[in-house]
């Protein structure tokens, strides 16, 4: 089991490793040497903005999931976490709805949770609603839309369903909680640093902050340069031409907010520039489904979660987002 968790280290090592040569080899080289093809530096551009606007976010949330596993016991989990599955996931997505992460960071910290012994649904309550409808969210979304509230409280409403709908389906689904790493890892820190002094605990809690960071970090690496990849190479216009009805619209921008894999505090300002191409439900789809789901979150998810649970949860995010998305148009 360690060689093959070694082995799986050293492949995603190596990956990321080639990834960064690719990228700053030619920087260094210059054009004398190197023949640099016209798309390259738009790519390079790309996929430096995504990792300079998803890596705070991404240390605020090891530093929390630092906190989480030196301080908080498995007796504080037992105490807040309601026994019952409903009242659970609304707290789970009440908390979250408070708390200002984006997706990237997020994934450390709901791994160190459910690791602790939060329930499997209770932590994808708290993933999917965190990115998407805290508070600088809903006022980043309120401000691209010319102060108009009706998005944002659409964002809000619509997406703190789906978020309930979601968790409840994974708690019918899944009893374990499909971590790819045994819950002992996590417990055994905790109980042997709880009588040590507070100095030597922020020692041990940052230590846990900076083994956190650099696991999150090569996928993170990873995830934004085969989205810049894809936003590069894959033209934006094709798949927009596809949008000519409802159904095929709301399915674009989904595909959209997937393959941009744009920061949810910034992600209202580029749905907005759609304004005049898509209907209103087809936006909100864009700014529910990327906070949810989005390429780079997707290959941080698959590291710390059985990719069986990733791709169920993959579905039912797309499935219950376009379904919810569209049953607007009724209301």
């Amino acid at each position: 089991m360690q060689s093959r968790q070694k082995q799986s280290y050293n492949i995603s090592t190596v990956f990321v490793l080639g990834i960064l040569l690719i990228i700053l080899v030619p920087l260094f080289l210059g054009s004398k040497t190197l023949t640099i093809p016209n798309s390259f530096p738009q790519l390079n551009t790309i996929f430096l903005s995504i990792l300079i606007e998803a890596i705070p976010f991404v240390l605020i949330g090891v530093l929390i999931a630092g906190f989480i596993q030196i301080f908080i016991t498995e007796d504080h989990i037992r105490k807040w976490i309601p026994k019952n599955k409903f009242l659970a996931v609304v707290m789970s997505c009440v908390v979250g709805a408070a708390f200002p992460a984006c997706e990237c960071g997020i994934v450390p910290i709901v791994r160190r949770l459910i690791g602790k012994g939060v329930p499997l649904y209770a932590g994808v309550g708290f993933l999917l609603t965190g990115p998407l409808i805290n508070p600088i969210v809903i006022l980043s979304t309120y401000m691209a839309f010319g102060n108009d509230m009706e998005m944002a409280l659409l964002r809000m409403g619509v997406g703190f369903v789906a978020a309930l709908a979601i968790a409840l389906t994974v708690s019918i689904l899944f009893k374990s909680n499909q971590l790819k790493k045994s819950t002992g890892n996590f417990e055994s820190a905790t109980t042997g640093n709880k009588k040590q002094p507070f100095a030597a605990r922020l020692h041990e809690m940052l230590k846990h902050s900076i083994d956190e960071f650099f696991d999150m970090s090569k996928y993170l690496i990873a995830g934004a340069f085969v989205a810049a990849f894809l936003q590069t190479y894959v033209s934006t216009q094709s798949l927009l031409q596809l949008g000519s009805s409802q159904m095929q619209s709301t399915f674009v921008m989904m595909a959209l907010a997937f393959i941009l894999s744009l920061c949810s505090e910034a992600d209202a300002f580029i749905g907005a520039s759609f304004r005049n191409v898509f209907p209103t439900s087809s936006i909100l789809a864009f700014l529910i489904y990327g906070p949810m789901i989005d390429l780079k979150n997707t290959i941080m998810l698959l590291s710390v979660f059985k990719a069986k649970f990733v791709f169920v949860l993959f579905i039912l995010i797309t499935s219950i987002v376009f379904l919810f998305v569209n049953l607007t148009i009724l209301l």
